[in-house]
């Protein structure tokens, strides 16, 4: 080799590398931190394997970086985050009836597969009937099955990794949506659809949502000790007033350190059939937009969230109301008709009888704040309007009860005096045992006595879990009384007053604000001063139909009569027949020109099983007879009961089977206006406040998005996706695409 040659490779080779050691040297200074950044991001994120076990172990109080709901985990000092929930409520009103669809947004904010439990309440009226499950873009419809068969498939589901829904009745008027499966940080969008009757009274159309589960006083188990046996052992039975305490027990946040969770939209069509005069939302902003004389559309401000109740009434505008309407529907090979029949208000000669009333006022803690003072003045002006011939006695209760008189005394001013006096110090705490009172007020000392109209007013929101035994109460000892149930507050239990006040014999009055306490109380008055429709019949001429009520209530003043019934052909006259107070009255109605309803022929169902829980509750039937009826009726018309189920299921697996399932009870607010430590006490265990400000936009954006029917394409969120790893992925191949550009351009220069 030319030594000149190799001379000159040998000062070649200092240049090149002079210039690559200056491009590497740059690579170094800009690639080489965004590298071990990468990295680190990249080492943050747990494998499936560790995300499947995090929960328990990595959430701990020190571990708690921002807002969260915190519930007791399995181990002491451990806790797992609650799923977070949000929903949208569409309602269509046709007339006599409201069309639902329920959209709820499940978020699961943990790096674990969860399975959430949501009580939701609902209309105690209403015919629960569709299930749909959204995941992806794939939509799961669900099927009515008996309950425990529905509890079968969706365990097995849950069990092997598929995602599943599933929807019970807790009561008529509680229902519990249990999603088994939701991934780490992931969405799932379930529907639910059903009917519901529009409620008329004097003249004033209404429809009710519960959006809050208000929670529930569940009475201790009694133990009941029997005689000796015949071996000599003795032995008791445990009677449990609430066999079901669990499944209606949810946490419960409050509102002084939390943030509220569960935001809700509503979105009502309303659809009167006639022109609407004053459309009112009494206890939440809404926007209102007529859209011509019959048809307003309503919708929910923003930053609304499921606290209290909805209410929304509508008036006729110019004219009353229709004496009678009557609307038909057909469905299958079968026709079915809902009636209104208003009896005219006749003047009449009133019952001269005095009255003897006791009135009932609940003071315990959930009680407390407006509730109380809403339920002392209603009580007050009750009181006001007692006359010098009546009588009357007090009884108070939270966990304990005092009769205000040994028995009822006359209504003279100093009586009336000393009563207003104890009904103004009353104070709300403690719990709510309602069944000592309420056995109280029916114990009546003379029950052969007609010189007297025997009332009963009892004032409550309800929250109790024993309702079935105070219904059995009713039943069994109501005798010559009346019950009328006064609901106070922003959730109060609808399906306790409404089924009490129809086995009572009486009316249901709902009290929701201070404003509200002098108007619903003098239609309470009219009631119980005004002689009621008695001797109700209704019959149509085409032939025996399947008519329900069964046995038709009396009516008070203002109130019309509600039949549903399946018919045999869409011909003749409904003949509704009765007495108010000494003079006769009768309507007949052509059956044919009756205008078409939506709907009907699943409330016509829910309202037989209804009357199937009411026989069963007064011994007409018994409970074998009561069962099949109404599991015969369900399967039918597709109906949630206590006997069936709706049960969805995603055959394509999400979960493995080598990651475990968590359980996440979904929080509920406190209802608005209830106190915290008066319903769990001052030393109750707070839970760390929610931050949901991340989901509130994004959860009901979406819930809005998917309200509509889900068959079309929907702009769903793409759930459980890798998209952090390819994040990292893309930005890695950018950094070493940076080297070789680099590199390669430091190559150019050197040649």
């Amino acid at each position: 080799m030319n030594p000149l040659t190799l001379n000159r490779k040998k000062r070649s080779i200092p240049r090149w590398v002079g210039h690559s050691c200056r491009a590497i040297g740059l690579i170094n200074l800009l690639v080489l931190p965004l590298i071990a950044l990468a990295a680190t991001l990249f080492s943050a994120i747990p494998s499936r394997a560790e995300v499947s076990s995090s929960r328990t172990q990595q959430m701990t109080l020190d571990d708690v970086k921002s807002g969260s709901l915190l519930l007791q985990g399995t181990a002491p000092g451990h806790y797992v985050e609650a799923t977070r929930v949000a929903t949208d409520v569409d309602i269509v009103v046709s007339g006599p009836t409201a069309r639902t669809r329920i959209t709820q947004i499940f978020t699961n904010p943990s790096n674990d597969w969860v399975e959430a439990v949501y009580a939701y309440p609902l209309p105690e009226d209403s015919a629960v009937h569709g299930l749909k499950m959204v995941v992806g873009k794939r939509v799961i419809i669900g099927q009515i099955k008996e309950r425990l068969e529905a509890k079968a498939i969706y365990e097995n589901a849950k069990a092997v990794g598929q995602k599943a829904s599933l929807v019970e009745a807790a009561r008529p008027n509680l229902f519990t949506n249990s999603l088994a499966n939701i991934g780490p940080h992931e969405q799932v969008v379930v529907q639910i659809d059903l009917q519901e009757p529009v409620r008329l009274s004097n003249d004033v159309f209404s429809l009710r949502v519960p959006l809050v589960v208000a929670p529930r006083y569940n009475p201790a188990p009694v133990t009941q000790s029997a005689d000796v046996s015949a071996n000599g052992n003795d032995w008791s039975v445990v009677a449990d007033p609430v066999p079901d305490r669990e499944k209606i027990t949810s946490p419960v946040l409050d509102r002084r350190i939390n943030a509220p969770v569960n935001p809700v939209s509503i979105k009502v069509r309303l659809q009167a059939g006639f022109n609407l005069d004053e459309v009112k939302s009494h206890f939440h902003s809404v926007k209102t937009e007529a859209i011509d004389a019959q048809t307003r559309l309503i919708t929910f401000l923003d930053g609304t969230h499921a606290d209290r109740d909805f209410e929304l009434t509508w008036r006729p505008k110019e004219s009353k109301v229709p004496a009678v309407g009557l609307f038909r529907e057909h469905v299958g090979d079968e026709d079915y008709a809902i009636a209104y029949v208003t009896p005219p208000a006749i003047q009449q000669q009133k019952d001269a009888r005095p009255r003897e009333i006791v009135f009932v006022i609940d003071n315990s803690g959930s009680m407390g704040g407006p509730s109380m003072d809403q339920a002392k003045a209603s009580l007050d002006y009750a009181l006001s309007r007692l006359k010098p011939a009546d009588q009357f006695n007090i009884i108070r209760f939270d966990d304990t009860m005092n009769l205000l008189f040994v028995d009822t005394v006359k209504a003279d001013a100093r009586n009336v005096s000393v009563a207003r006096e104890f009904v103004g110090s009353l104070q709300a705490s403690g719990g709510t045992e309602m069944l000592e009172p309420l056995r109280a007020a029916l114990n009546d000392a003379r029950p052969a006595d007609q010189s007297f109209i025997r009332q009963i007013v009892f004032l409550t929101d309800g929250a109790v879990g024993n309702e079935q035994q105070l219904l059995d109460t009713i039943a069994a000892k109501r005798g010559r009384s009346r019950v009328f149930m006064v609901g106070i507050g922003s959730a109060p239990n609808n399906y306790l007053m409404n089924r009490a006040a129809e086995l009572g014999r009486g009316s249901f009055t709902f009290i929701g604000s201070g404003e509200q306490v002098n108007d619903r109380m003098r239609d309470l008055f009219v009631k119980l001063e005004n002689p009621v429709v008695t001797n109700l019949v209704a019959t149509f001429s085409s032939g025996n139909e399947d008519m329900t009520p069964s046995q038709l209530p009396d009516l008070y003043q203002g109130e019309p009569l509600v039949i549903a019934a399946k018919l045999s052909s869409l011909s003749g006259v409904l003949t509704v027949k009765g007495t108010i107070g000494r003079q006769p009255w009768e309507v007949t109605v052509p059956v044919a020109n009756a205008a078409t309803g939506e709907g009907l022929s699943k409330l016509w169902a829910r309202r037989r099983i209804s009357d199937a829980e009411v026989e069963n509750t007064l011994g007409i039937s018994g409970i074998d007879e009561t069962n099949n009826r109404i599991l015969k009726l369900a399967l039918d018309h597709g109906l949630v009961t206590r006997l069936t189920s709706l049960v969805a299921v995603d055959k394509t697996p999400s979960r493995t089977q080598d990651q475990p399932l968590t359980r996440s009870d979904v929080p509920l607010n406190l209802p608005a206006g209830w106190d915290f430590d008066k319903v769990f006490g001052e030393h109750a265990d707070r839970k760390a406040d929610i931050d949901i400000q991340n989901i509130k936009q994004i959860a009901l954006n979406k819930a809005s998005e998917v309200a509509g029917d889900v068959q079309e394409q929907l702009p769903l969120p793409q759930t459980a996706t890798d998209a952090e790893l390819r994040m990292l992925g893309g930005l890695m191949l950018l950094l070493v695409s940076a080297g070789l550009f680099l590199n390669r351009k430091s190559g150019r220069k050197s040649s």
